[in-house]
């Protein structure tokens, strides 16, 4: 199909295959936009047939950016590196371009289902998760160092039924670590926009995402891991107010 699959990589050799595997038989081409990986992440992405792209790195939305303008076709798919599409989801892309509804759109919004160290998250708004990922090459994504967004001013936006799957960590350390580091990009956007945040932000908030995520959402459902999940993101909305805190009092 005219369809670009595009993806941004660093270090990614356990995981880019499963990946690239999900676009190869939907994509005319596949572009790997790779940041100095060292494990052989290129090599593996070749081997797929992707086209690997050196970038040093220049942020989510820029890098993200960077990789959109290699694409060569009508329309792109981009997918993280911890990211699959569903079978699902392949079957749906193929009929949407099949009798040309693709065109109705400039941005189709598919929904992800989060995987976190073997618990696959169907409630506490993990399941259906929007994210636009099939779009018209001409899109970009605005300025930001983290939860990047497309500029989406003036385009047709359509949802999709096609699932994307997320297999988020590779340990409960590493993705500690990760969002400990999302924290402080958002606290840094956030207090260079002019926002600041008062004592009673950071355990308020905190609270807030906790009963809307693990309880009226039905996070507690899963299981397995999601305990650990949703308490590592009530402490990631925590970190983000303190940090912006103390950002504003410093």
């Amino acid at each position: 199909m005219p369809l670009s699959g595009v993806v941004i990589t660093l270090n990614e050799a356990d995981r880019i295959g499963r990946c690239l595997a999900s676009l190869a038989g939907l994509c005319c081409e596949m572009i790997v936009l790779d940041s100095g990986s060292t494990d052989g992440t290129g090599e593996i992405a070749q081997a797929y047939g992707a086209r690997v792209v050196q970038q040093p790195w220049l942020g989510f939305a820029a890098q993200k950016n960077a990789a959109i303008a290699q694409a060569t076709q009508p329309f792109v798919l981009l997918l993280d590196a911890d990211e699959w599409l569903a079978p699902d989801g392949a079957e749906a892309i193929r009929v949407l371009f099949a009798d040309a509804t693709v065109e109705q759109a400039d941005v189709w919004r598919l929904h992800r289902r989060t995987h976190f160290l073997g618990t696959t998250l169907d409630h506490g708004g993990w399941g259906r998760e929007p994210v636009d990922r099939l779009f018209r090459p001409g899109l970009r994504y605005r300025p930001a160092q983290v939860h990047e967004a497309f500029d989406l001013a003036g385009r047709r936006v359509r949802a999709l039924d096609a699932r994307i799957e997320h297999d988020t960590a590779r340990s409960d350390a590493e993705y500690a670590a990760k969002l400990h580091r999302y924290a402080q990009l958002w606290a840094q956007q956030r207090h260079a926009s002019g926002r600041r945040a008062s004592a009673w932000s950071a355990p308020l908030h905190a609270l807030a995402h906790w009963l809307k995520n693990y309880v009226l959402r039905g996070g507690f459902l899963d299981g397995g891991h999601a305990h650990r999940y949703h308490a590592l993101h009530t402490r990631y909305v925590n970190d983000k107010y303190r940090l912006l805190r103390v950002l504003g009092t410093g």
